[in-house]
């Protein structure tokens, strides 16, 4: 089993490695669901001593890209790597919901490092279609909360991408993933890998209650930041996990 973490900082990269994460997630903008982060934000990160895997997302909204915004993306992915990224996050979407021919163009640019299918899968128009194709274009891996917001709501559809993906791409689940679900959705799914972006409110200067992206900040607190706490019990989880016997 192997967790990776979705974090926006160097302090949560730290808390990550910390923990004994398998890899991060590098994102800015989380509340807006991620964003590409600064290049000089990647090379900071690679200096911590864990895999950073950096998700190439240049707006906010739908996964459709146009032309340019698919060339931007193509040379952030090369920016990324060579900023130290030991894997990149991305994916797009053509007008009929399947994978964009793009996505083959975005591979390419990642010159042999891991390449992970986004949650784009969760709004394709099938995701056993984007599966095939994601294998077909040579990513490493896909991320699915199995088109439904929680993860366990999901599982019966990511436990049928694990079995049709076997031995060709693999398959990490999202959506809610905490150490007190953990076991429930690695039996539920059959996945090898998770992924959560646990997050708690940071105290600032902030007056009053404000939202972000429809997302509320409790009075008092101005920002959130990677919860240590909720990342090191989930990794202890998945360490002991690891430690069973296998049958």
């Amino acid at each position: 089993m192997r967790i990776e973490i979705s974090v926006e900082s160097i302090a949560g990269v730290r808390v990550a490695a910390r923990a004994g994460a398998d890899r991060v997630e590098l994102c800015a903008g989380l509340s807006d669901g991620g964003l590409t982060p600064s290049v000089a934000l990647i090379e900071h990160a690679a200096a911590v001593d864990i895999p950073v895997h950096v998700l190439i997302r240049p707006r906010p909204g739908g996964f459709h890209y146009a032309p340019e915004e698919i060339a931007v993306m193509v040379g952030d992915i090369a920016a990324a790597r060579a900023a130290g990224a030991a894997g990149i996050v991305v994916g797009a979407l053509d007008s009929s919901g399947a994978l964009d021919p793009a996505c083959a163009a975005f591979v390419d640019a990642a010159e042999g490092v891991d390449v992970t299918l986004h949650r784009a899968i969760d709004v394709s128009a099938s995701s056993q279609r984007a599966l095939d194709q994601a294998i077909a274009f040579g990513f490493t891996r896909v991320l699915t909360s199995g088109r439904r917001r929680a993860v366990l709501d999901g599982a019966p559809l990511i436990k049928d991408l694990v079995r049709q993906g076997f031995g060709a791409i693999e398959v990490m689940a999202c959506g809610g993933v905490r150490a007190a679900n953990a076991t429930q959705v690695i039996d539920a799914t059959g996945v090898a890998d998770l992924h959560a972006a646990v997050r708690r409110p940071v105290p600032g200067a902030a007056h009053g209650a404000v939202s972000f992206a429809g997302v509320g900040v409790p009075q008092g607190f101005d920002r959130f930041e990677t919860d240590p706490d909720e990342v090191a019990a989930l990794c202890a989880v998945v360490c002991d996990r690891n430690q069973l016997p296998t049958k």
